[in-house]
């Protein structure tokens, strides 16, 4: 498989605040050189304590934040992420993202329509848009007619297929999700965590999962990556590296977090 999004020497730095208008800038590190390659049609599941540079990495792999150092390529293309947003719109068509709350995603002043079709208007995509947006509502295993409802309307695991559907209705390569399962209960994660695998199959679908939870990891991903303050400390074939791990952290990262069955 061929490098879908390749990271090299990836690091962000944050400014600390001054106490005094001559001392010298003093910097946090959110992330430290970080190595990764993404290969197209693969599941990659990104794992580490909260604080590990887990959401950073996958902020900047998205260009949605600018790295103080390294550099960014998608398919080949180099990604720079302080270009302006009409200049990245090719890299907007290519990547989708699910976050965590199924609440806090969702306009509750939109209808789920106007939802779900935003990516098509805001990047200028050709097509029947309506059409296309009851096409990716049956997707995800809602109908179609609950494109006239509004958020408040539907469960917690419902808000999270509408904001799958929005990640995806544009049809892109790579679909990021940032702990998109640990807001839902254990049914309905299992339910996600299905459908995640039919897309991902059925649209080729290359997946970069953030999650806390090893049973997600397991069942979903091709290979994992281990992050530790601010640094990818293990990475390989999920097999390998959630029951031979090479490193230490890992070993406890594992012995600590509790694995929630996902019913299949």
């Amino acid at each position: 498989m061929s490098v879908l999004i390749r990271g090299r020497g990836l690091t962000r730095r944050y400014p600390m605040p001054k106490t005094h208008l001559f001392e010298k800038q003093a910097f946090t590190t959110g992330l430290e050189d970080a190595d990764i390659d993404v290969r197209e049609g693969s599941a990659v599941g990104l794992i580490g304590e909260s604080g590990s540079g887990k959401s950073t990495l996958v902020r900047l792999l998205l260009a949605l934040d600018t790295p103080s150092a390294g550099a960014l390529e998608f398919d080949g293309r180099p990604v720079d992420a302080s270009a302006s947003a009409r200049s990245l719109h090719w890299l907007r068509k290519q990547t989708g993202i699910v976050f965590q709350d199924p609440y806090a995603s969702l306009d509750p002043r939109m209808s789920v329509g106007r939802i779900v079709g935003e990516p098509l208007w805001a990047l200028g995509i050709d097509g029947d848009r309506r059409a296309r947006v009851r096409e990716v509502l049956e997707d995800v295993g809602l109908e179609a007619d609950m494109a006239d409802r509004f958020p408040h309307e539907f469960s917690g695991g419902q808000r999270q297929r509408i904001a799958l559907a929005r990640a995806i209705v544009h049809r892109p390569r790579l679909l990021v999700g940032d702990e998109p399962l640990s807001a839902l209960d254990v049914t309905v994660r299992a339910q996600i965590l299905e459908l995640l695998g039919e897309l991902r199959v059925r649209d080729g679908l290359t997946l970069l999962m953030v999650s806390h939870d090893i049973g997600v990891v397991q069942n979903l991903c091709d290979e994992v990556v281990v992050m530790k303050d601010g640094r990818i400390v293990e990475e390989g074939p999920t097999e390998k590296v959630l029951l031979q791990p090479q490193v230490s952290y890992t070993r406890r990262l594992l012995a600590s977090i509790p694995v929630i069955e996902n019913g299949t």
